[in-house]
């Protein structure tokens, strides 16, 4: 393909001058776009995933060369010259159907596994736990494995702009959370890190998967579809410090451990019960993400408030915390649902400006529903 042609299909940003060409041809050169260390790691598995039906993209081929080399484009805007982000975890192409997943590698010691594929095997609306489409022996390391999985979004990406969003998503965190309890297993790490979410109805045209804010062959910038009206399911991911207690065992463990570091019991001396950190954990996040972030959050108090009580025992169970949001869920208004989030650091004024569209628009909203 020629150059000219390149230059009418791509976008003038993706090209550089003169000046520029010779400085990133140098950079190339001196190895500044090379493969990092950890990086070395997938380009080692590359054939080995394909040979088993998972495509990585052109950087981690061994045969790979820079796209851009010989070229004037620019290096920033070319795909494979983008970089992991998450070492642990690798985006490929399942060939059988063209969907995208994500590869976790693992160490095979623990319980992470077994309490993966648990959940995995459960056919049910409430189970919220990452699925798992396979795991495949690592080639090279017989103590890793190959996890995969859905490719998921994280869950605060794009931000949430309703309150509606935010009841869907205490709707099913709670949810998935009491069916993990119900089946005798013990989070240990909720956050919102671990809070992921299959957000395909949302970017209809897909994005990719490092460069999240930007097109599949990065780029253009992409934004997202509102979440209300469209299936955004969210799951919980990394069992990697979850625990599996049998009926009639003790749920309580020692260890300071999991990203919240606000759960007040949290011990490597004295135990203390596995339940009830992963109900502190996600009434924390409720709080932090939610409450002390916007206005009108006040329905989310008396969720809030005894999830997070300092005394366990205090706290109610997921079960009993489900029951108590269904509960608070019935009381909220259509309309609330429809309004959206105004930042507390919000000024006044602009506060003022962004709910008067607001209301403009809730009452477009209600004027089409009247007239059909």
């Amino acid at each position: 393909m020629s150059a000219q042609v390149k230059r009418k299909r791509l976008p003038n940003h993706a090209f550089l001058d003169k000046n520029s060409v010779a400085r990133h041809n140098q950079l190339t050169l001196e190895g500044f776009y090379d493969l990092v260390p950890k990086e070395r790691f997938w380009r080692a598995r590359y054939r080995y995933l394909r040979d088993h039906g998972y495509l990585l993209r052109p950087r981690y081929s061994p045969d790979w060369k820079p796209s851009w080399s010989g070229t004037d484009l620019d290096p920033n805007f070319c795909e494979d010259s983008i970089l992991l982000v998450d070492y642990q975890v690798m985006d490929a192409t399942r060939l059988s159907n063209q969907e995208r997943v994500a590869i976790k590698s693992f160490l095979k010691e623990g319980h992470e596994l077994q309490i993966a594929q648990f959940f995995a095997s459960i056919e049910d609306p409430r189970n919220h736990c990452v699925p798992v489409h396979q795991i495949l022996a690592d080639p090279h390391d017989p103590s890793f494995a190959l996890m995969v999985m859905p490719y998921l979004r994280p869950c605060n990406n794009p931000e949430f702009s309703t309150i509606g969003d935010i009841v869907d998503f205490v709707d099913q965190t709670l949810e998935g959370l009491a069916f993990m309890h119900k089946h005798h297993v013990a989070h240990r790490d909720v956050a919102v890190e671990n809070i992921m979410m299959d957000a395909k109805a949302l970017y209809p045209n897909g994005h990719h998967p490092i460069r999240l804010d930007y097109s599949e062959e990065g780029l253009y910038p992409v934004s997202a579809l509102p979440r209300a009206g469209r299936k955004v399911r969210y799951f919980y991911i990394d069992f990697g410090l979850a625990s599996h207690f049998p009926p009639g065992t003790s749920p309580y463990v020692v260890g300071d451990v999991g990203r919240d570091a606000d759960v007040p019991e949290l011990s490597d001396d004295v135990p203390y019960d596995a339940f009830k950190v992963d109900i502190f954990a996600l009434g924390n996040l409720y709080s932090k993400e939610f409450e002390q972030r916007y206005n009108s959050m006040d329905f989310l108090l008396s969720l809030i408030e005894p999830m997070t009580a300092r005394q366990p025992e205090a706290r109610p169970t997921a079960e009993q915390a489900l029951q108590e949001w269904v509960k608070t869920r019935a009381k909220l208004s259509e309309t609330l649902y429809r309004w959206r989030l105004g930042p507390k650091s919000e000024p006044a004024f602009e506060r003022v400006m962004n709910d008067t569209v607001a209301v403009a628009w809730e009452g477009v909203y209600r004027l089409k529903k009247l007239v059909g």
